[in-house]
């Protein structure tokens, strides 16, 4: 071993130091395939510098180059992604950031469905805490208007856009025919009150019962409540009703408690309930305050800047 060693050592140094040989050419560096934002101006202020990466975070992106898609960190864009959807949810309701991105995204096919791909990860996943169907509208728009795609490959986008486009905020919520123990019925239009929260709901779901607590915990959602100001209509979407016959004594008498009779809901996709728990907060208007939420405090922070509002 040791005379092979030596034997390969003078070969290496003949190669080397001989005046026929040629140097072996550098290699060229590889590309690194990292997307980095820009930073905004130091002498800006907060809301410049958020303006600022508003409109400029993508300029640094090249959608041209498609080997990205296959080359990159995923988990490094989602995490760019998710700071790109902070930087914009000053304004949740504001799509021109979104459609200025995938007007630049749809540049090929594959660069397309990747931000199509992070896009869902973030904006339409229900366990993502910045779900946001208003930022999520503009994807799937984009994904229609694309000539990249057959007319079943549209079928998807076609659906999730449809279901999207219901109960928006800022938009007077669909109604609901709900049906009560006694099998009397009623309307979510017709119930009358300051605020109406919504709360599609399954009583073996563990997540469902944290939601119920937090609310009932509440000093603020409590004194609504007792006071007529706020109705809570906890909605089970689902056919089988024994576990809802069996929890339902669980619920607080001041709730209205009902099930969707026929699942009418779900078959005419008139809410998204395919993912529970989900709130949605209503206005005295039946306007929609929140949108499939399943946090309690944004609950309480809506009704808090409504009371505010409306005491100026």
């Amino acid at each position: 071993m040791f005379r092979l060693f030596s034997l390969a050592f003078v070969l290496l140094c003949f190669v080397s130091c001989g005046g026929r040989s040629r140097q072996q050419p550098a290699r060229p560096a590889e590309k690194q395939y990292v997307f980095l934002p820009p930073l905004p101006p130091a002498a800006m202020s907060s809301d410049q510098k958020r303006d600022f990466l508003r409109e400029h975070y993508w300029d640094r992106f090249d959608f041209a180059d498609t080997m990205f898609v296959h080359r990159a960190d995923s988990m490094q864009m989602l995490r760019n992604f998710m700071e790109f959807v902070a930087v914009i949810s000053d304004r949740p309701t504001d799509p021109k950031p979104m459609q200025a991105l995938m007007r630049r995204a749809s540049a090929s096919r594959p660069m397309l469905d990747y931000f199509v791909w992070i896009a869902g990860q973030i904006l339409d996943d229900p366990n993502s805490p910045m779900r946001n169907d208003e930022f999520f509208i503009p994807v799937l728009q984009a994904q229609l208007d694309a000539p990249f795609y057959d007319e079943y490959e549209r079928i998807g986008p076609q659906y999730d856009l449809d279901l999207a486009l219901q109960n928006r905020v800022g938009h007077r919520a669909n109604d609901i025919r709900y049906t009560l123990a006694s099998g009397a019925s009623g309307a979510l239009h017709r119930l009358r009150a300051d605020y109406l929260l919504l709360f599609g709901n399954n009583p073996g779901c563990p997540m469902c019962r944290e939601i119920h607590d937090a609310i009932c915990a509440s000093p603020l959602l409590s004194e609504l409540i007792a006071s007529g100001r706020l109705i809570v209509l906890a909605f089970y979407p689902d056919e089988d009703l024994s576990e809802w016959y069996a929890y339902r004594e669980h619920m607080p008498a001041a709730w209205i408690n009902a099930y969707d009779k026929g699942c009418v809901v779900r078959e005419t996709s008139s809410y998204d309930l395919s993912a529970i728990p989900a709130l949605y907060l209503l206005d005295r208007d039946k306007r929609v305050l929140l949108k499939d939420v399943t946090d309690v405090g944004l609950v309480e922070s809506a009704i808090f800047a409504q009371e505010q509002a409306a005491a100026l």
